[in-house]
């Protein structure tokens, strides 16, 4: 099992910034690729970055250049760095964990967190 604790979110003005970070226990972390996914009301769950056990990152178009995902395996933790953020970023943000290598799809993640609120104001 892996538990995972997502904070940070947070009412911030367009072109603001925020960091979101998942703290992540039990079994080890360096073991688990690790994705950030974000849900909007009414809509999907939706890939947003992803980052390997080696460092190697991946990110959704929608986001890429503005967001940056980062690992710390030595403090279980990874982060999301948001920059520039817009309206359409406003979603609950959830951290998940897998197995193997990154994966865009939420299926394929088995350990999720419970979500932290980011709304990005006009």
């Amino acid at each position: 099992q892996v538990q995972l604790v997502e904070s940070g979110g947070a009412l911030v003005q367009a072109g603001g910034s925020l960091r979101l970070s998942c703290a992540a226990s039990g079994r080890t972390f360096n073991n688990y690729s690790m994705g950030w996914f974000r849900q909007a009301p009414g809509k999907e769950r939706d890939f947003v970055a992803a980052a390997n056990w080696i460092g190697g990152t991946y990110y959704a178009d929608s986001v890429k250049g503005r967001f940056t995902i980062s690992r710390d395996n030595a403090k279980n933790t990874v982060y999301l760095q948001m920059n520039s953020l817009k309206p359409e970023d406003t979603a609950v943000y959830y951290c998940a964990a897998r197995g193997g290598s990154w994966r865009v799809g939420p299926g394929a993640y088995d350990y999720w967190g419970q979500g932290t609120q980011v709304t990005v104001s006009s």
